[in-house]
């Protein structure tokens, strides 16, 4: 099959990949290193991947959510503060379970980034829930537009529900509150934005799915094939010519989770969509795996990403919820979060 039409268990199905995506499997699948640019060594193998990205952290302007915000450095201590604190909002949203009457109908993975807006956020001031849109991933001028208006206009104190909003709250100055505000985008969008498109991404790929298999299994499946970390860029340094002469003093490094995912020495398979591989492998020690980043450094959000992706994907099957099974392709637009692009998902007529 073409390697944009990936296997899954309903074979009328085609995946395109964006085009940038698809030269990357069809020209350097199973490289462990390559040049991709006169200055960027494209890095696939798993061993390779392993020894380059335990040599340091992340400096500050390479990681994903915690770059500098309007000018101002993120240190790691206050990182992990704001990620603690989305964390016991999403809990405390967990807490109460989803209303039984819930839509989940529509396109994904719109229907569920808006569903775990109002889940988690719903009690939060208008002017914070407005920085969950995705309209906004449209440019970061729009963005940053938005957060400057939001941070002008009058402040109603004691409205705040989650702890991330209270950032917000106590934060006194213009310049304290567009900070206040660039965080909360930065900390609970891309929770929304991640679990949705996981559950998106296995929808499409994979259901209907066996009644036995987990959900658990059914995710990482998906997060094989469609990584939500699918490039990870580490900025030159002296030490990687050290550990593989084939990268120069000058040259960056972008690390392919994209391909190690669908190495065919390390997967059997590597196309086709098979949960119950996972029944006897553990995704945080399975060579080449990196959806949420490396052992060293991994995405501090992924624990919260996980149970609400479960949470999600076990309402869909329970419900009787389906892919509209006259949708027969889907895009995956070149994004830094790999995800189909529209899943249109209905109630199954069997359910009705």
């Amino acid at each position: 099959m073409p390697r944009s039409a990936t296997a899954s268990a309903a074979p009328a199905r085609t995946t395109v990949l964006a085009p940038r995506l698809e030269a990357l499997l069809r020209d350097h699948l199973g490289q462990d290193l390559f040049r991709l640019e006169p200055d960027t060594i494209g890095i696939a193998g798993a061993e390779l991947t392993d020894r380059l990205l335990g040599l340091r952290r992340a400096t500050e302007t390479e990681r994903p959510t915690f770059k500098p915000l309007h000018g101002r450095s993120i240190s790691r201590s206050e990182a992990s503060s704001v990620m603690q604190t989305i964390g016991r909002d999403v809990r405390n949203a967990l807490a109460e379970p989803l209303p039984a009457d819930v839509d989940l109908s529509g396109p994904w993975p719109l229907t569920g980034h808006q569903l775990l807006r109002d889940l988690v956020l719903a009690g939060d001031p208008f002017r914070l829930r407005l920085l969950m849109s995705r309209n906004l991933e449209l440019t970061p001028k729009l963005t940053w537009t938005v957060i400057a208006a939001g941070a002008a206009l009058p402040r109603r104190r004691g409205r705040s529900v989650t702890g991330v909003a209270g950032l917000w709250e106590r934060a006194e100055s213009y310049d304290e509150r567009r900070y206040a505000m660039g965080m909360y985008r930065r900390a609970a969008a891309p929770v929304c934005f991640t679990v949705s498109t996981l559950v998106a991404n296995a929808l499409w790929l994979g259901a209907p799915f066996d009644e036995g298999v987990p959900s658990r299994n059914i995710l990482h499946e998906a997060m094989r094939l469609l990584p939500p970390s699918w490039n990870i860029l580490r900025h030159r340094c002296a030490e990687y010519p050290e550990l593989d002469p084939r990268i120069g003093r000058e040259d960056d490094v972008l690390l392919l989770p994209l391909l190690s995912h669908r190495d065919p020495s390390l997967w059997e398979d590597p196309d086709a969509f098979r949960p119950e591989r996972w029944d006897a492998l553990d995704p945080d020690q399975t060579p080449g795996y990196l959806p949420f980043g490396h052992s060293s450094e991994r995405c501090w959000g992924r624990h919260m990403v996980m149970p609400l992706a479960e949470l999600l994907l076990d309402r869909l099957r329970d419900g009787g919820w389906e892919v509209d099974p006259e949708q027969r392709r889907a895009k995956v637009p070149l994004l830094g979060l790999l995800g189909v692009e529209e899943v249109r998902v209905r109630r199954a007529r069997r359910a009705l």
